[in-house]
């Protein structure tokens, strides 16, 4: 199965490199790529990508704000963001607004395609450290958000557990005995009932800790 891709990157020359890389992997297929914040809220919504790659460090409106008026305008793709830096406030603030997971620049070719085949089915690439911030910022947890974890099915609750221990779509239907599309429809039923889009919020809503 191919998997479409946008890119928002700034960098053009970090641009070009990333988009070389997907048009040479065979499953992969950049759909648009967009050197600022404003003209990828106008078009991601209309391409509908399965993933996008954020740098967080935009000229303009930056990564982290477009995450969240991404949020706002569709159902949110798999996003990655890209940083320099392993800054903990703005990941943190990333993936709370609905995004994956990570990865450090430069990235590697091997690096790019297996966080893109990784967040495809289901995996969220970020380090333990950020994953605990995420968890953290949902201690505050309202009768509402206890409420819907309350609700959860038993089948749900067991695929959030593997979820929670870093489990791969894949990884997860296999270890169940079920099938991949299964898991998929139990993720998006968990994402409904908890209020959240991405991964990281529901693991989060999830421990409640």
């Amino acid at each position: 199965m191919t998997i479409t891709i946008a890119i928002v990157e700034d960098h053009a020359a970090v641009r070009t490199s990333m988009l070389k890389i997907l048009e040479d992997a065979p499953n992969c297929k950049c759909v648009g790529s967009f050197s600022a914040a404003e003209e990828a809220l106008l078009e991601i919504p209309k391409l509908k990508p399965q993933v996008v790659l954020m740098d967080i460090s935009l000229t303009g409106m930056d990564g982290v704000e477009c995450v969240r008026q991404l949020a706002s305008l569709m159902k949110l793709p798999q996003i990655i963001m890209l940083t320099v830096h392993e800054d903990p406030e703005s990941i943190f603030n990333s993936l709370a607004a609905g995004a994956a997971g990570y990865l450090l620049k430069p990235v590697r070719t091997a690096q790019l395609l297996a966080a893109v085949n990784d967040v495809y089915g289901g995996g969220a690439p970020m380090t333990s450290n950020i994953a605990r911030r995420v968890v953290q910022s949902f201690k505050q947890v309202t009768p509402a958000v206890r409420s819907a974890v309350e609700n959860l099915s038993k089948r749900e609750v067991d695929v959030l557990n593997y979820l929670v221990k870093g489990f791969s779509y894949k990884e997860t239907a296999e270890a169940l005995g079920i099938a991949y599309g299964t898991v998929h429809s139990h993720i998006e039923h968990i994402y409904h009932k908890l209020h959240v889009q991405s991964r990281a919020q529901a693991v989060a809503r999830y421990l409640k800790i």
